[in-house]
């Protein structure tokens, strides 16, 4: 009896490994009566970092025919369960008799015939009048080629959205915000302290600048030419935290007859963000 509860232990304890969801998956989507047509192909784009998961949906009936929404979910490694919500309605092409539903997905995970596989059901609503949609179920394919290519099919618009999640995972304080004098900004980046190996990733008003530089004595720098009263947000998150924690940056910013000094300070909790903006001339 105690070497089977042992067994029993040892087999409920056997641990989780996180499936990696991204990439493309395309498959069909049905709809019950009163819809536009009963089947349709659809396609979604995943990025996914931990349990948070973005990217684009297109359901079509064919190439000239289809429906683009950007969505966000999460996703449960334990249930190999997956949420997705349509959150903004890209682009339209569908017969004007036909409308556009804004979907909600309840995915799973699992292999089928060697073949990695998401199935579900989806609801959702008319995106103009709110009405309930005709509901359905879901079955897609992992595959390599998308029919859609998008930024999320870019290997390296990929790289800056991962980094994207991961920077939206953690809180982000804001340093000091900037009035400058001119539109050319010159930006340099240094060790604050001791060199200890300190690396940092750049956003730009969720733009990727820099990717998992080394901070030392010489400057990472970055050169923008900015808007006049538009406000930027430059951000560091820290890709470790070096031998000596946190990680910490002197940035200098120059615009014109301004020149400001600005101590970052990041760490696997928080990124370190300063805000500015040129000021308008006077005509």
């Amino acid at each position: 009896m105690r070497l089977l509860f042992f067994i029993l232990v040892l087999v409920l304890q056997e641990p989780v490994f996180c499936q990696d969801l991204n990439g493309i998956w395309r498959g069909s989507l049905t709809q019950e009566a009163g819809g536009c047509f009963p089947v349709y192909n659809l396609e979604i784009q995943v990025i996914s970092t931990g349990t948070d998961i973005e990217g684009y949906a297109f359901d079509y009936y064919d190439k000239k025919r289809f429906v683009k929404h950007h969505f966000k979910g999460t996703y449960n490694a334990a249930h190999k369960k997956m949420i997705i919500r349509e959150d903004q309605l890209l682009e339209v092409q569908i017969p004007h008799d036909c409308v556009v539903c804004t979907k909600t997905y309840e995915l799973s995970f699992a292999k089928a015939a060697d073949r990695d596989a998401l199935t579900g059901t989806w609801t959702g609503i008319e995106a103009d009048s709110k009405r309930v949609c005709p509901a359905g179920k879901i079955t897609l394919y992992r595959e390599s080629q998308p029919d859609f290519p998008t930024p999320f099919t870019d290997s390296a618009q990929q790289v800056n959205h991962k980094g994207l999640l991961k920077m939206k995972q953690r809180s982000t304080e804001i340093v000091q915000t900037l009035v400058l004098d001119s539109p050319t900004v010159k930006i340099d980046l240094y060790d604050n302290a001791e060199i200890d190996n300190d690396t940092v990733t750049i956003y730009l008003n969720n733009e990727l600048l820099l990717y998992q530089q080394r901070l030392t004595n010489h400057a990472l720098s970055i050169s923008i030419k900015a808007v006049a009263g538009q406000e930027y947000e430059l951000v560091m998150y820290a890709d470790n935290l070096g031998s000596i924690p946190p990680n910490t940056a002197l940035m200098t910013v120059s615009s014109g007859r301004d020149k400001f000094e600005v101590r970052l300070s990041a760490s696997d909790k928080k990124n370190a963000a300063v805000r500015f903006r040129v000021r308008k001339k006077d005509n």
